[in-house]
């Protein structure tokens, strides 16, 4: 799991139908997290926000945290950091 700021979001009108009604926004991980991406899309069931914190689930841990274990999902935001004071 990482910690990572959500930097904007993307809209897809053509996608899996297992990825309908989902909102995916773009996380960028905190530098003392970052592995080969700056940034990543992320599904997003739990209404963050452009600004916020999150934790990010990846791989099988991303599909069993949203819910979706038969979807092309490799990124999910499992939570919202309350005090990101510390962090960077």
């Amino acid at each position: 799991m990482i910690v990572g700021k959500v930097t904007g979001s993307i809209v897809s009108t053509r996608k899996s139908e297992k990825l309908i009604g989902n909102k995916f926004m773009i996380v960028e991980p905190l530098e003392s997290m970052k592995s080969h991406a700056d940034r990543l899309v992320a599904i997003d069931n739990i209404g963050a926000g452009i600004g916020e914190y999150v934790l990010v689930a990846q791989g099988s841990a991303a599909r069993i945290g949203c819910d979706m274990q038969d979807a092309p999902v490799d990124a999910a935001i499992v939570g919202i950091i309350d005090d990101a004071s510390r962090l960077e």
